[in-house]
């Protein structure tokens, strides 16, 4: 098995050794089993099934779409897609989810002579529904999340989707806990598994317990508190309704805690915004439902803070590991009002935090995220929008942080110190000839 597409693959993420998981998968790609794979959270299961993918694309360069990767949410498709691009393999990708413009994945589809095709299922089954998509070839499937894929709620539109694979051989399913029963539906046969849920109880003993008592049932002044106290290190704090994401966040903002909502209510723009704000420090702390607690990849994440009891075990597991990634550790706060006590499931002593009698004042994030109004589409990139900055916006290299360039506009981590007078220098100016907008990301 020729495996220098792999070491290729690793020399561009700058990775010098896979984890067991990855070698242990890479090594059953030469069998002809279905696979299933169990591994916690932020154990790089996107890159145990990627680089095995890698050695099959190689090895029967398909002309058409050969492999169909389905995931549960449109975070997690964007995500596989940026890291199977960021392979550079040569092998193209099309990512298709809702919230997407359907005309643009349309185009991509039949003019871009994609290899491999990432999406969530709903969208999925559209484009194979209004013709868009040839799946004649389509050999290898690989359902990530499958234990959410897989749920009731999904049941239809994957049941239809690999109806409609006629040439379909070999499925992948992968997760971070383990489904009770995989449906007749995915055609599984002989199977091989990989089970490293064990490494649940290694992820456990990095990451630190508390809980935090809130002398009322409404638990904004505390969550200010422990924030305030906590600083500038990142936090995703986790609500169940979408309705609390938004009312702390608008608590927060008020108090001059930099925050970002994300939850499924929100539009795929600002889901997407918040995200990039989070990720690149323009705000510390991303409030959110359980939708950010799985296929959200943010290493940094030091502090996740239970704002509303999860519903369940399960639950607490998967908003646990957005912390304590990739050897990582972190820590974890059970905000407890008067009447509430810790979950059963809980089992280990947990300690209280107290609270200093000072309470620090909210901290300032270092960089400020701005939009630039022009993008993929009007053959903008990030080598551009750098050379734009430094050049006309007289910053240096330090000055720039992450840069996200979408179809139409572009996002760019700015230090906040700069931001004042880069927008004064660059407000009438053109980018590769273009007038557009500069502002401040709201």
């Amino acid at each position: 098995m020729n495996k220098d597409i792999i070491k290729q693959a690793m020399q561009e993420l700058g990775i010098d050794e896979l984890t067991p998981l990855q070698q242990k998968t890479i090594n059953l790609a030469i069998d002809k089993r279905d696979l299933i794979v169990l591994s916690p959270t932020g154990s790089g299961k996107t890159l145990a099934y990627l680089l095995p993918l890698l050695l099959n694309l190689k090895e029967n360069k398909p002309k058409k779409i050969s492999t169909l990767i389905l995931v549960p949410s449109r975070e997690l498709a964007q995500q596989v897609n940026r890291v199977f691009s960021s392979l550079k393999s040569g092998f193209n990708s099309v990512c298709a989810y809702g919230g997407h413009s359907i005309q643009e994945e349309k185009n991509s589809l039949l003019t871009g002579s994609p290899h491999v095709l990432v999406g969530t299922p709903g969208r999925i089954l559209d484009h194979m529904n209004r013709g868009n998509v040839d799946v004649s070839d389509i050999e290898l499937l690989i359902i990530d999340e499958f234990d959410k894929s897989l749920e009731l709620g999904f049941h239809e539109d994957m049941a239809e989707i690999i109806h409609l694979l006629p040439a379909l051989k070999r499925r992948f399913l992968l997760s971070a806990t383990d489904a009770k029963e995989i449906p007749q539906f995915t055609g599984v046969g002989r199977v091989a598994r990989l089970d490293f849920l064990d490494e649940k109880d290694e992820l456990a003993s990095r990451i630190q317990l508390m809980q935090v008592h809130s002398p009322g049932k409404d638990k904004l002044e505390t969550l200010l508190k422990l924030l305030c106290t906590i600083g500038a290190e990142s936090s995703i704090v986790f609500c169940n309704h979408r309705e609390s994401v938004d009312r702390i966040h608008q608590y927060l903002e008020k108090n001059k805690i930099a925050s970002v909502p994300f939850h499924g209510g929100l539009e795929q723009d600002m889901r997407e915004s918040g995200l990039f704000k989070f990720s690149n420090g323009s705000a510390y702390t991303l409030i959110a439902t359980d939708l950010a607690a799985r296929g959200l990849d943010i290493p940094e994440v030091e502090h996740v803070i239970h704002y509303h009891l999860p519903l369940n075990e399960e639950a607490f597991t998967h908003r646990n590991g957005r912390t304590a990634r990739w050897q990582a550790e972190g820590t974890s706060y059970v905000i407890l009002h008067e009447e509430e006590i810790l979950p059963e499931f809980i089992k280990e002593e947990v300690p209280t935090y107290e609270f200093q009698q000072s309470i620090p004042a909210p901290a300032e994030s270092e960089w400020v995220t701005l939009y630039v109004g022009k993008g993929k589409k009007d053959k903008v990139n990030v080598i551009d929008i750098v050379g734009f900055m430094h050049k006309t916006g007289r910053l240096t290299k330090g000055d720039v942080g992450k840069i996200m360039v979408k179809d139409h506009f572009s996002y760019v981590a700015v230090q906040r110190k700069k931001v004042k007078q880069l927008l004064q220098l660059i407000r009438n100016e053109k980018i590769k000839g273009m007038k557009t907008i500069f502002q401040e990301a709201y």
